[in-house]
């Protein structure tokens, strides 16, 4: 499994040389532990410590950097990471909309290590969010999120069923949401705050974005604490490096839309005494989108199906609403308790409409809808036997998703008839039972981990599923036992080892099981049937590393391999002759991803009377098909990205170069992305940017925030926007990214 790994032909092509010169450029670093705390997460063990501790590779964003960026959407807060990257096409289609490409699972929402999609499972606080939906005329994506909610973002890489169940395939993205404490810390006086929060706004140059958000916290005495947060903004269409204003197909410039954007989050902390904790949290974010799709019109009108006008209206909402209590028992079979309570709702909206040369109008209403439950029980116990000190974690975990789409409108294809239904309304249902023991033993920690799972997708109604399908839909049950282990050597006082292994688990989804779409088009006759024989995936992961806590230096490298098998591959072409076109999802069989993660940084100390740092994040993935031998489309290419701070008491300058290798012709399997067509996919060259920024701090409870993005205005494509765009494309500028923009933000504290 592991032999391509570590053969010398591979570790030469990722040319490590240039920042190896680099480091050896540094300043000699004094052996001390590091001066810089490490963060804290929750993520890694489901427990909060420091991310240090842990053995495994984890990333964290905290607050300042996501005010200082001034982060707008998941591409923003994740851009610096190395092997991960975020898929955000531009709005090019709605009725007309027929690519497959855009039904490939792992084409929408969060990217690591080369696999994506709704194999990472996003979560806030701890509670799984809804997935994504992509069907063959409909895509409902997973940013049910405003970032002024959010105080730090954890990255957890690998496969992490092990602890958090089916979706983790991949890995975590966990959003953590501010609580009242943050805003009530002592002030000036040295006393805690009985009133606090803040106020912000925010302009955004690349699509005119205005974005309002104010917080209010409170103390009740020692019992009590609340928070609000609200926040709106409004914004345009993002820019593109485009140049043809054109009102039809030859556009490449952004077509004019208009986003409304909203966010309130109120949460209710009691102390009841007793060692306890109970938070009640309420979330609401809501997300609209029209666009006047312009880039869909013919360019010259002549057959009946030409397009002569269309629009899009897209609308996302999701709810949460969340009871976290924390217990002190001190009992012999626990220390600590905590059980969590979660209901959730995520429900989208995509209406699509136009006209035809022939006179009709078409429109397309399509729903998605998913209402979660969540119940979490865990238990911490702290045992000591001689030299070996254990931290037992283990619990227990329910899940119930019903999920139901809907898909309506006016003047169908044949031989739909609306209303109808792509897949039967589903319920999905996880029992799970884990243990952790987190053993230290000297400078060692060892931490083995196991987790029984029991899943089912149950179809609950073949009501507008069945008929028009020539079959009812079908449900699975599926079980795993899934195990981890851990292993962290802690050298010397300023290094550190670790290796982990894990395995991961992933149940089809509803859409991935009964998925069914047929129409007849001049000539062809399109089908999208259903496989209810699919297997869950699963996946193993290895991943060994390194971590240096000098005075000044801070390094971290971690190398993986993740092995695959029974991944899903939706709307696979599985026949094709010149009357029929006939789609299935699929099981491709075996894949591996192996590559590496190295980052650090460097505290150069006073200069000029302020303090000045620099930062690097370097990572390279492969990744193949070990059936096919060929390589897998969803890896990215490097990235490597380096930053220069200079921070004194009233301001503060940060400097951020990335610079994102080639996707060579040769790291692309076109034809799995063109079903067999002799098209050939575009490959994104090269690029490098620059991004400059500024703090002002006139006081000390007030920031002023600029940032200039893309200094050099460099035109530049990332691989998850093109896919599915082939190489002589004409408008290929419409997936470009935005040339030199301004940010512009004011932070008031209270």
């Amino acid at each position: 499994m592991f032999q391509s790994f570590f053969t010398s032909r591979w570790l030469p092509r990722w040319r490590p040389l240039p920042l190896c010169a680099l480091l050896a450029c540094l300043p000699p670093a004094h052996a001390q532990p590091a001066a810089q705390l490490p963060p804290m997460v929750v993520s890694g063990s489901m427990q909060e410590q420091s991310a240090d501790d842990l053995p495994q590779s984890i990333d964290t964003i905290g607050a300042e950097q996501l005010e200082e960026q001034q982060s707008q959407t998941l591409r923003d807060a994740l851009q610096d990471l190395p092997n991960t990257s975020v898929r955000t096409a531009p709005a090019r289609l709605a009725v007309s909309a027929a690519s497959t490409a855009f039904a490939r699972d792992g084409n929408t929402g969060i990217n690591i290590r080369g696999i994506g999609g709704n194999r990472v499972l996003m979560t806030v606080d701890g509670i799984r969010m809804p997935r994504s939906y992509v069907s063959r005329s409909a895509i409902f994506d997973r940013e049910y999120l405003s970032l002024e909610l959010v105080k730090r973002v954890e990255l957890l890489r690998g496969p992490a069923s092990a602890l958090y169940s089916s979706d983790a395939l991949a890995g975590v993205v966990n959003f953590v949401t501010y609580n009242p404490e943050d805003f009530l810390r002592a002030g000036d006086a040295g006393e805690p705050k009985t009133l606090g929060g803040r106020a912000a706004v925010q302009w955004a140059g690349e699509n005119d974005g205005k974005t309002l958000a104010a917080t209010v916290a409170g103390r009740a005495g020692d019992v009590a604490q609340w928070m609000l947060t609200a926040s709106a903004s409004r914004s345009h269409a993002t820019e593109t490096m485009g140049s043809n204003n054109a009102p039809n197909a030859d556009r490449t410039t952004a077509n004019p839309e208009h986003d409304r954007d909203q966010a309130l989050l109120a949460k209710l902390v009691l102390h009841p005494g007793s060692g306890q904790r109970h938070t009640l949290t309420l979330e609401h974010v809501q997300r609209h989108a029209n666009t006047e799709l312009l880039s869909s019109r013919t360019v010259r009108p002549s057959r009946p199906g030409d397009v002569l006008r269309e629009s899009s209206r897209y609308a996302a909402g999701r709810d949460r609403l969340a009871w976290d209590a924390h217990y002190r028992v001190d009992s012999a079979w626990a220390d600590q308790l905590r059980t969590v309570l979660a209901l959730q709702r995520g429900d989208s909206r995509r209406v699509g409409e136009n006209d035809l040369n022939s006179g009709v109008h078409r429109v397309r209403d399509n729903h998605y809808d998913e209402r979660i439950w969540q119940l979490d029980l865990q238990a911490e116990k702290i045992l000591r036997s001689g030299a070996w000190t254990h931290r037992i974690a283990y619990g227990a975990q329910a899940t119930r998703s019903s999920i139901t789409n809907l898909y309506d409108g006016l003047n169908p294809l044949p031989p739909d008839v609306f209303p109808l239904k792509r897949f039967p309304d589903t319920r999905e249902t996880g029992l799970a039972a884990y243990v952790q023991d987190e053993s230290v033993w000297g400078d060692w920690t060892v931490t083995p981990g196991l987790r029984i799972e029991r899943t089912a997708v149950d179809v609950t109604s073949q009501a507008g599923f069945y008929p028009p399908s020539p079959q009812p839909g079908q449900s699975l049950t599926a079980s795993a036992v899934l195990p981890k282990l851990g292993v962290l050597w802690r050298a010397t006082p300023a290094w550190s080892l670790f290796g982990q292994y894990s395995q991961g688990f992933r149940t089809p989804e509803p859409g991935q099981l009964n998925d069914r779409y047929e129409a007849i088009v001049p000539g062809t006759h399109v089908l999208i049937i259903p496989n209810p024989n699919l297997k869950p995936e699963r996946s193993r992961g290895l991943e060994l590393g390194a971590r240096a806590r000098f005075e000044r230096l801070q390094l971290d490298f971690t190398a993986f391999v993740n092995q695959y098998s029974n991944l899903i591959v939706d709307a696979e072409l599985v026949r094709d002759t010149p009357t029929e076109r006939l789609f299935q999802t699929v099981n491709v069989g075996r894949a591996r991803i192996h590559g590496f993660e190295f980052k650090g940084r460097y505290d150069w100390g006073t200069v000029a009377g302020g303090r000045l740092a620099g930062t690097f994040a370097w990572g390279m993935a492969r990744g193949r098909n070990l059936d096919s031998g060929k390589p897998l489309n969803s890896v990215d290419p490097a990235q490597l990205a380096l930053g220069l701070r200079y921070d004194t008491a009233p301001w503060s300058l940060w400097a951020t170069a990335r610079h994102r290798l080639a996707k060579k012709p040769g790291d692309i399997d076109s034809g799995s992305i063109f079903n067999s067509r002799p098209e050939v996919q575009f490959a994104p060259p090269a690029y490098t940017t620059l991004d400059l920024g500024a703090q002002w701090r006139p006081a000390r409870d007030t920031r002023i925030n600029i940032a200039i993005h893309n200094l050099t205005n460099r035109k530049y494509w990332l691989w998850p926007d093109v896919y599915g765009q082939t190489a002589n494309a004409p408008v290929l500028d419409a997936y470009s990214q935005p040339g030199r923009s301004l940010r512009i933000s004011l932070v008031k504290d209270f």
